[in-house]
């Protein structure tokens, strides 16, 4: 089984710059999104001659590159998708004019095989989702945030509850961190995982920690 964890934040908090850190000949990069990486440098570093860079917002050709990842490139560490919100989005307008339930089923289906892969994947293979967040008000009147879905099938789905591993990236005075524990939010690592409510936000610290249990 692969390892999975979620980064999800509003944009601007740093979900794509805490990859930076990661080995490029050991990641592969779904650019889902279609803006490209946001450091100087990153086209020589994820490219298609390099083979570990794909520019696409189709899910089933995400899941297509993931499983060949774990299949036949071993060299391949860490899969990254940025972003998962982007592919439901892509997916809900290019069926903008069926009409019927089927749509929704099969948009949610999408994310949840997304997010339910790595239970089939190589054990050294680490799945990276990025997620834009949605804050709304609850019944008790505080603010919660959570992965953004979209439509009421996918929300029901409840996503949030898939990962142990779910960091919420935050700007706190112009610096850049990783939320480890729930602030009003679906934030969760395992217990003693982490010290610190807030931490700098470079996913390898992360992926160093997880190691641990």
């Amino acid at each position: 089984m692969a390892r999975l964890i979620g980064i999800m934040g509003e944009p601007g908090t740093g979900k794509s710059t805490s990859l930076k850190g990661l080995n490029p000949d050991e990641t592969f990069y779904c650019d889902c999104d279609g803006k490209g990486l946001n450091w100087r440098g990153w086209r020589q570093q994820y490219n298609s001659e390099k083979k570990n860079y794909v520019k696409t917002n189709i899910p089933k050709i995400v899941i297509k590159y993931l499983n060949n990842v774990s299949e036949k490139a071993p060299h391949i560490k860490y899969f990254v998708v940025d972003t998962v919100n982007n592919l439901m989005v892509s997916d809900e307008m290019r069926r903008c004019r069926e009409k019927g339930y089927d749509k929704w089923l099969d948009l949610a289906a999408c994310v949840w095989d997304l997010v339910d892969s790595p239970v089939s994947l190589r054990e050294d293979l680490t799945v990276i989702l990025l997620f834009h967040t949605q804050t709304e008000m609850t019944d008790d009147g505080y603010m919660f945030t959570r992965i953004k879905t979209n439509g009421r099938k996918t929300e029901k789905n409840n996503i949030d509850s898939k990962f142990n591993w779910l960091l919420r990236s935050v700007k706190v005075d112009g610096k850049y961190y990783f939320e480890t524990t729930a602030n009003n939010s679906t934030a969760r690592t395992p217990l003693d995982a982490f010290s610190e409510d807030l931490i700098p936000n470079d996913i390898t610290n992360i992926i160093n920690t997880m190691e641990e249990f």
